[in-house]
């Protein structure tokens, strides 16, 4: 059966089933794709390359002024919560509201759903509130279906609406087949490994997995 073709929303969540799994590389497509805002509310780790605001920018080739600051950047490569204790802070979720600007956005999540903001703070909370639509990012392979299976049922039972799958790394047809039967949602593309990641390879993987017949490109 032919998957339908849905014009998707132009303001959503990049959320991942782990962390290391492509969110940013599917972030940075679809900021290139859409023309959009970017903002990735809490970055752990890798500020000395300038976090993932830095890679969005050199991979996407969005300028500065649509690559919105994190509201935390924080030093230490752990959960926001240890890396927010490291420094002696708490997450506030007022500080996690919304950037209140018109047009595309794409936000970006750190690490997997039920990673802990604090002790009583859970980025699906944050999800939940924003009420933007999700589009979660998997492995393609080994172990991705137990992960995106509970992540799908955590978001079915908060009443996130999920947008579909993208699946990253070598072509796994079984996977894909599974994901889709047991879940019913969709898997929207497949991105394999990129021959460079370069605003040039971007622009194709936009076209070749698929991405342009679900969102208006404005690439």
């Amino acid at each position: 059966m032919t998957q339908p073709i849905t014009p998707l929303p132009r303001r959503l969540v990049v959320a991942g089933t782990d962390t290391d799994v492509g969110k940013t590389l599917v972030s940075a497509l679809l900021v290139q794709g859409l023309g959009a805002h970017y903002w990735k509310p809490v970055q752990c780790g890798g500020l000395e390359l300038g976090g993932d605001r830095q890679t969005v920018a050199e991979l996407s080739g969005c300028p500065p002024e649509r690559l919105l600051p994190n509201a935390y950047a924080l030093e230490q490569p752990a959960s926001p919560n240890q890396a927010a204790d490291a420094e002696g802070i708490s997450i506030d979720a007022n500080q996690l509201e919304l950037p209140p600007m018109p047009g595309a956005l794409v936000v970006e999540t750190a690490g997997g759903l039920l990673v802990p903001f604090s002790k009583k703070l859970l980025q699906i909370d944050m999800i939940c509130q924003w009420q933007l639509p999700v589009l979660l990012v998997a492995r393609s392979g080994l172990g991705t279906l137990n992960h995106s299976l509970l992540s799908l049922e955590a978001m079915h039972h908060r009443g996130i609406t999920v947008l579909g799958l993208v699946l990253n790394g070598p072509e796994h047809p079984n996977n894909r087949k599974t994901l889709e039967e047991i879940s019913g949602c969709h898997v929207l593309a497949c991105l394999p490994i990129l021959p460079s990641c370069k605003v040039g390879s971007l622009k194709n993987a936009w076209y070749t997995c698929g991405f342009n017949r679900h969102w208006q490109a404005n690439c």
